[in-house]
């Protein structure tokens, strides 16, 4: 049986409140779980004592049997010191969408080409013939 540590959302429309409990992976998120180690209240500051409480013996257990977090419980643990968690890099994230991509190309399409017809007049100016 694979075993997570992961949130349960709870509070109402808008309002969230979760829970952290370890669970079965093959259990719904609201649903069924094992234990109730913890909450985490997003709404309150990040500085905030009471945004994250966690039963960090029963965390600290469940981890040393084999529980595997989720991405927002690693960080919480990593915070309490608790579970190392490596920073994610994703470089392509910053990157703009094809379409943006093809914008810009066009747009310097443009305005090489606005620049090569502004050159090309200066270049090609005759000279004149003296006036005698």
């Amino acid at each position: 049986m694979a075993v997570k540590i992961r949130l349960a959302r709870g509070g109402s429309k808008k309002r969230p409140f979760y829970s952290i409990v370890i669970a079965d992976e093959r259990a719904p998120r609201d649903g069924r779980f094992i234990e109730k180690i913890g909450t985490f209240n997003p709404l309150l500051d990040k500085d905030n004592e009471a945004r994250v409480a966690m039963d960090m013996d029963r965390a600290k257990y469940w981890l040393s049997q084999g529980a595997q977090p989720t991405d927002r419980v690693a960080r919480f643990l990593d915070a309490a010191g608790v579970l190392k968690r490596d920073a994610r890099n994703n470089p392509n994230k910053a990157k703009p969408g094809k379409k943006a991509q093809e914008r810009l190309a066009e747009k310097a399409a443009a305005a090489e080409a606005a620049a090569a017809a502004a050159a090309e007049p200066a270049e090609e100016a005759p000279a004149e013939p003296a006036a005698e």
